[in-house]
């Protein structure tokens, strides 16, 4: 079984369906990448998988529990955690007190909450900022603060969105290292990037929707040869 299943979803907005008939699975421990043109219904998938939006139809199970039109907060109970296109983090609040409010997700000790946001500080090379106030730190730190406050909730599944977004090569292969730390340590990736050349060498698998529709679903080898994705990304010419 697999850790997330997605099995025919769709969601609409009135008249427009973002997502249709969309299935596809995430194993455990798997790096598994979301891609697409723009408007392809990436978000919209994170957004349902992640209980901001319910489903029109389908359902999402995570680890064999139905989590399809839970709220937010009890989808992270269960095992889901998410990070934003653009970095959310409470900026007059410092990078240590962003990651404890992911960590009292599981415990109501201050002290425990901040024993744990230090390591995964620690984890994501910012330790050194745990006082620093987060609106005063640069894109590349505040995204990398916001997987550790992600992952201070113990999330069997990652949800990152668009986390190389903005970064300069050296920061896109400080954030490569990340996920590939992530993975060493069990827990499930799924991840929209238009970075390519960041998610195509650590991805296991890649997803590819266009208007909507999954067109693709298999190795990035097989997906960078699929001619479907190359009219999706290229066009005819």
């Amino acid at each position: 079984m697999s850790l997330l299943e997605l099995q025919g979803v769709s969601k609409r907005f009135g008249g427009l369906m973002a997502n249709q008939d969309v299935s596809f699975s995430v194993d455990a421990g798997q790096i598994v990448g979301l891609i697409g043109p723009n408007g392809a219904g990436k978000t919209t998938a994170f957004n349902c998988v992640a209980g901001f939006y319910a489903p029109s139809a389908g359902e999402i199970r995570l680890a064999g529990q139905v989590i399809s039109g839970l709220p937010p907060e009890a989808c992270a109970r269960a095992g889901v955690g998410r990070t934003f296109q653009v970095a959310r983090t409470f900026t007059s609040m410092t990078a240590c007190e962003n990651v404890m409010a992911g960590a009292l997700l599981r415990t109501r000790r201050v002290s425990a909450a901040r024993d744990e946001a230090m390591q995964w500080l620690a984890f994501v090379r910012l330790d050194a900022f745990a006082d620093k106030p987060a609106g005063s730190m640069t894109i590349s730190e505040q995204r990398r603060l916001a997987v550790a406050r992600a992952l201070a909730i113990a999330p069997k599944l990652l949800l990152m969105d668009e986390v190389m977004a903005g970064l300069n090569p050296t920061e896109v292969r400080e954030m490569v290292a990340v996920v590939q730390a992530i993975r060493e340590r069990g827990i499930a990736c799924l991840i929209v990037e238009h970075v390519l050349e960041g998610i195509m060498p650590i991805a296991d698998r890649i997803v590819v929707l266009d208007r909507g529709l999954k067109i693709a679903d298999g190795t990035p080898a097989e997906v960078s040869r699929d001619p479907h994705v190359i009219h999706a990304y290229l066009g005819d010419e």
